[in-house]
């Protein structure tokens, strides 16, 4: 796939991993499958993501890299010990990276955001009602008072940020994992 698309188009310059999934439930009730797929979808596929333009980026000596991660790849959460570990999994994969690539003019970063406004967070609200018995606005409620603002995230926030790191104003910023939490994390 990567191949296909730099042949049509050209070299990358920018990459963007974004992908996302979670479940929900005690550690000790984690399926080992539910535990690999979340790892698979949000921290190998991240890897698998942006390896493919690394080379080529840093042997042109230019670059952005940004991973999508979130306020769980900062701090830790109930019931979503899988998802935590991925996303600090790529955290700590984003910072390797910056290493790596740090002497390159590559930057390499993470945004990371906390309940965004998407059918992940629909899907989140949808499990607490079946397991709670909650209304849809008490899950809504319970979900927006983890933001200090009171209130989602939204897409064009995470997206601005996103820009923001893949332009010329950010050419010095690598290695970074930035909050869009409305001061849940620092």
């Amino acid at each position: 796939l990567y191949e296909r698309a730099q042949a049509a188009r050209g070299p990358f310059d920018i990459v963007v991993a974004n992908a996302g999934m979670a479940g929900s439930a005690p550690a000790h009730k984690t399926a080992l499958s539910d535990w690999q797929r979340t790892l698979d979808v949000n921290l190998t596929g991240a890897f698998l993501t942006v390896k493919p333009a690394l080379a080529g980026m840093a042997a042109r000596k230019t670059g952005r890299i940004v991973f999508i991660a979130s306020t769980a790849g900062l701090k830790g959460y109930a019931y979503v010990a899988s998802y935590v570990a991925a996303k600090h999994g790529v955290i700590g994969l984003m910072r390797a990276l910056a290493a790596e690539t740090v002497k390159s003019g590559v930057t390499v970063n993470a945004v990371c955001p906390g309940f965004v406004e998407t059918e992940m967070l629909e899907e989140s609200i949808r499990r607490i009602i079946e397991k709670t018995g909650r209304s849809v606005e008490q899950a809504r409620s319970s979900l927006a008072s983890t933001n200090p603002q009171g209130r989602f995230i939204q897409p064009d926030e995470v997206a601005a940020a996103v820009l923001w790191l893949c332009g010329d104003a950010a050419q010095s910023i690598t290695g970074q994992a930035i909050s869009i939490s409305g001061g849940e994390t620092w």
